[in-house]
Formats: structure tokens, C-alpha cells, sequence
């Protein structure tokens, strides 16, 4: 292992020294891709110089050991015990850190939330989610565009897909696909009854160009009036679009834009996200893994957390984890949340190792 770390010490360090050489500065591609391989190896690297310090202080401790001079062989046998607790400690960060990335977990985002069990109380819950993501991603400084929206009759949400544009959106977000099951009294709801409803969030990674090869041939592309609010321009122009891919079956509409070519852009862009995690999904099972990329069922059974707001509390069945900050959560305070469902995957995947 020591020499594995050295080796990641070498190459951060011959990154850092080949991004100050002034043809890599001039050519922003080179010196990005430098950039981006520096940043990934900073944290393994500062950990592995640690870990490098104590090995060689462990191996010194060891060699007095078998000096002559007593004093310094007392000195080393009450130093080691403690370095070596603390190199083991070391290492089990280290087995984390050096377990295999997501390739996807630096990208854009495609997150799509539906309302499923629970009628118009589900819709509402589904708008709840889909401001919850939205204020989450505030906070991250992120960049977000509603690729298609689906309103239901009394203001609460169909189905909505959202893209969301940040380095590592992918990464931090893709724990919340499941089914999410709230328990309330709805606004709509007389005798003060508790209801229990449910919306499925399903996060996809963003395709590039290159990764999804969509052939015009394999489209069928139809052109309809938009309907819901638009004013003047509701039912006067055939601006809605929806795309059907032929070989997958896959379906994805978009209306919510005045100009036809703006509409097709979005629902290409989306389109491209669920062909792509098709992909992946498909790639996973081949490998016999239990991770999916998505859920697209409404299923109350099939829960992956649940928002009880009597109580206010929120639990991930996941990971059996409970916060009673029901407001603060669902505001966009998903930080704890997430990273303990990070932690978790880190530890499942190092168990699997």
C-alpha cells in the first residue's frame, strides 16, 4: 500500500508542476484536464503524504528496537503503540478514498419528480419536492431550468423534469431516487384525518453528445398546441413537442416554451439523459450490482424515506436515520441527509471490496 501511495504523491506532484508550464496554461482543455485529474487526487494525495510520514516513523521507531541504547529503545516502544494506532486509523480513510469513483458523479443533473399514490395531496407533495430540490440546489449555487412541467388542477405538480447544472450535481443528488412518502393532514382534509401519499424522484446523470449516439431515423417527432397557462399563445401554435424514441419506447414531451426549436433543444437534452441512464442501468446488471439508476414506480411500498409532519420528522429507510427538522429538510437543508447516504455507499462499496 505505501508504495501505491507514493506513487499517487508522485503523480499530483508532477500534475502540479506540468499545469505551471506555460504551454498547458495557454491551452485551456490541457490545463483543464490537468486541473480536474490535480483536484480529484488533492485529498488522497495530502492523506497518503500522512500515512507516508507515520510508515517511515514506524519503520525508525522499529529499527531502535534493536539498538543497544536503552533509553532509546524505551522511547520507541512507548512511540509505537500510538503511531500505529493512528496508522490504522489512517489507513481505513484511505481504503475509502481509493475505492473506485462514479465516472457520472461530477456531471449535471436531470432530476424528475411525479406525483404517484395519493391523488391531489400527492401532486401537492410532488410540488413540495420539487421545491425542496430547487431551494437545495440554491444553496449549492447551482443553476437550475425546468425542462417540462405538469400542473394539476389545484396547484400541486403531475410531473416536473429539472435540470440542474453544478459540478457534482449528479453525485450529491442521485440518493434521492426512490419513491418519497409523506404523512399529513391535507389542506383539503376536514375531520383533521392523516393521510399518507407518495411522489418518485428519479436523477439522472446529464449525457453528453458523445456518450449517446440518437439517430434522427430512430424518432418520431410530433408537434401539438400547448395547453394549461400561456396566455394568447395557449392552442394558437403547434409549439409543443413530443419525441418518441422507436428503438427504446422512451417518450418525452416539452411545452413549456414559445418557440418550437426551443422546445425540441430541451426535450432532445432530456431524451438524451433517459437514454443514456438505460445505458447504465443496463451496464449495472451485467455486473449483478444492486444500485439502479432509477425508480419510476409510485408505489407507497417501495419508500426510500418518509416526511411525517405531525411529528416533524424525516427518516431514510435506507440508512435508518431519523432528523426531526421536517421544515429545515424540506427548505433545502438536505446537507446531514446526504452525506450520510454517501458514507453508507462508501462503506457498502468497501465491504463488497
Amino acid at each position: 500500500m505505501i508504495e501505491k501511495l507514493r506513487e499517487i504523491i508522485q503523480r499530483r506532484n508532477a500534475l502540479a508542476e506540468a499545469m505551471s508550464v506555460p504551454d498547458a496554461t495557454a491551452d485551456p482543455k490541457t490545463y483543464g484536464t490537468l486541473a480536474k485529474e490535480h483536484a480529484e487526487l488533492a485529498d488522497v494525495a495530502g492523506h497518503a503524504e500522512t500515512y507516508s510520514t507515520l510508515w517511515d516513523r514506524i519503520q525508525e521507531a522499529e529499527a531502535l528496537l534493536a539498538e543497544d541504547d536503552a533509553e532509546l529503545k524505551q522511547i520507541a516502544e512507548e512511540d509505537l503503540p500510538g503511531l500505529r494506532q493512528e496508522l490504522l486509523a489512517l489507513e481505513e480513510q484511505l481504503k475509502i478514498l481509493l475505492l473506485p469513483r462514479d465516472p457520472n458523479d461530477d456531471k449535471h443533473t436531470i432530476l424528475e419528480v411525479r406525483s404517484g399514490t395519493g391523488g391531489e395531496e400527492a401532486a401537492l407533495f410532488a410540488s413540495d419536492l420539487f421545491r425542496m430540490y430547487s431551494r437545495y440546489a440554491e444553496r449549492r449555487g447551482w443553476q437550475t431550468e425546468i425542462m417540462s412541467l405538469s400542473e394539476s388542477e389545484a396547484g400541486g405538480i403531475k410531473e416536473v423534469v429539472l435540470a440542474v447544472q453544478g459540478r457534482g450535481a449528479y453525485g450529491e443528488l442521485k440518493f434521492e431516487s426512490g419513491v418519497h412518502r409523506v404523512q399529513r393532514v391535507p389542506a383539503t382534509e376536514s375531520s383533521g384525518r392523516i393521510h399518507t401519499s407518495a411522489a418518485s424522484v428519479a436523477v439522472l446523470p446529464e449525457a453528453a453528445a458523445v456518450e449517446v449516439n440518437i439517430v434522427e431515423a430512430d424518432l418520431k417527432i410530433d408537434t401539438y398546441r400547448a395547453s394549461g397557462a400561456g396566455g394568447q399563445h395557449v392552442n394558437k401554435t403547434e409549439s409543443a413537442i413530443r419525441i418518441t424514441h422507436m428503438p427504446s419506447g422512451i417518450v418525452v414531451t416539452c411545452q413549456d416554451e414559445k418557440s418550437q426549436h426551443k422546445n425540441r433543444a430541451k426535450a432532445m437534452k432530456v431524451l438524451a439523459a433517459r437514454i443514456y441512464a438505460v445505458q447504465v442501468e443496463k451496464q449495472e446488471k451485467a455486473r449483478a450490482t444492486k444500485r439502479r439508476s432509477m425508480i419510476s414506480t409510485g408505489d407507497r411500498s417501495a419508500k426510500i424515506r418518509t416526511y411525517n409532519y405531525p411529528q416533524g420528522r424525516v427518516t431514510d429507510h435506507r440508512i435508518n436515520l431519523t432528523l426531526y427538522k421536517l421544515a429545515d429538510i424540506t427548505d433545502g437543508d438536505l446537507g446531514e441527509l446526504i452525506e450520510a447516504l454517501r458514507l453508507q455507499d462508501r462503506m457498502d462499496r468497501l465491504a463488497e471490496v
